[in-house]
């Protein structure tokens, strides 16, 4: 693919028009233009999210469900219309089954705590897979560890898929859950959700979804996914940091007790004892990041506005047309070469560390991640410290991918001197 061929292919989405919504593009770096490919550690923030904060705190910050003055009442109605709208977003039956949480990490540690740990006992099981973000895998870890439980693992091959058929075999009376990535950050896997819930549907065996890599760039469905909790990071969504959600199942939720204490999440308090608030309420102890759950009501906009389909549709031809760039430098290799990804390309390079390609190519103006990229199982597995990571957003264009590939013909020419 030619770069003019792959520029006729992309015009469907009006690129230059949603990066001027990103005051932070127009920035210089090391006095060359930004060119920012560091989507999966956290997206930039588009103007309609930072005016939504900025409107919460200039004209009607109050806490939410607590005032009866108007303050109050116009916090708590942008708070829950945020809940909403991520409801919505993910197509769940109520809203009463999101949960805020500060993020994806937050999630899983409260379904680890409240809903598995009450029930595991030594000699049961966790399946994960191969490819897990730490924030799916060292919470199952620490649970294992207090539990006598044991963490098992689907495993994946040289292209960084799972290996389905072992699902099936590995899923047994022990289980007690089944934790997937949706999209795998380090490798850009999308991982075949659909059919791993329903293998261990059969089986009596509810899936947790680490989504985070997953709702900027796929429609989430979470009734077609047929899982029973799915875990959402608003940063890496266009929103702020700190904030994010867990979908899940309402019945799951009316029987899980509370993991934290503190107010919000009562009903009512005496010396003696608490009764606990109604779902999702009883899992959101003290207050909430309002404005952070504000901004993350305005990414979804953000995102509904432009459409999922076509900014995905754009990704992945960045997606191709990177790899292609890469496949035609000598000694580099890219790790994950799943059929289905997402919009993100590991590689390493022959003579090359990843920290120093980075390092070059940021004096470039270039913004990629080196490092194990949180999932250092997977790196262990392809037999690679660290690698250097380029991934997209919806104001991502080919000329930048044109910058990216110069800067690191300049750095692979410098480190083999």
């Amino acid at each position: 693919m030619t770069a003019e061929r792959a520029d006729k292919d992309v015009r469907g989405l009006d690129v230059e028009a949603i990066r001027r919504e990103f005051p932070i593009l127009q920035r210089r770096v090391h006095d060359k233009p930004l060119v920012y490919l560091d989507n999966a550690a956290t997206c930039q923030r588009p103007r309609q999210v930072i005016e939504a904060i900025d409107g919460y705190y200039r004209d009607y910050n109050a806490n939410v469900h607590r005032g009866v003055h108007q303050l109050s009442v116009e916090a708590s109605e942008a708070f829950e219309a945020a809940r909403a709208g991520l409801a919505r977003f993910l197509n769940a039956p109520s809203d009463r089954e999101i949960v805020f949480t500060r993020g994806v990490t937050e999630s899983v540690n409260l379904v680890a705590n409240s809903f598995v740990r009450p029930t595991l006992s030594a000699g049961d099981e966790i399946l994960i897979t191969h490819m897990e973000h730490h924030a799916n895998l060292v919470p199952w870890q620490m649970l294992c560890e207090h539990t006598g439980a044991t963490l098992k693992v689907i495993p994946m091959d040289g292209n960084g898929e799972l290996l389905l058929d072992q699902v099936s075999e590995l899923i047994n009376e022990r289980t007690k859950l089944v934790g997937v990535v949706h999209v795998s950050n380090a490798l850009g896997t999308v991982n075949p959700v659909a059919d791993i819930c329903q293998i261990a549907k059969d089986r009596g065996v509810p899936v947790l979804v680490d989504g985070a890599q997953a709702t900027p760039h796929l429609n989430v469905d979470v009734q077609a996914l047929n899982c029973d909790f799915y875990c959402v990071s608003g940063h890496k969504m266009y929103g702020p940091t700190g904030i994010g959600a867990l979908w899940a199942r309402a019945a799951h939720l009316e029987a899980m007790p509370p993991w934290q204490g503190g107010g919000e999440m009562i009903e009512h308090v005496t010396l003696d004892k608490t009764t606990f608030n109604e779902i999702p309420h009883k899992f959101e102890a003290g207050t909430p990041h309002i404005a952070g759950a504000i901004g993350l009501k305005a990414a979804i906009d953000f995102l509904d506005d432009w459409g999922i389909e076509a900014i995905a549709e754009h990704e992945q031809r960045l997606l191709a047309y990177t790899t292609e760039r890469l496949s035609a430098f000598e000694g580099l290799r890219i790790i994950g070469q799943a059929r289905a990804k997402g919009p993100v390309v590991s590689f390493v390079m022959e003579g090359a560390h990843a920290n120093d390609i980075g390092t070059i190519v940021d004096h470039f103006g270039v913004a990629l991640r080196t490092g194990h990229h949180c999932a250092m199982p997977a790196m262990q597995f392809f037999d690679v410290p660290a690698t250097a990571r380029v991934s997209f957003a919806a104001y991502n264009t080919l000329e930048e991918v044109e910058a990216f590939v110069a800067a690191l013909e300049r750095a692979q020419g410098m480190l083999k001197q």
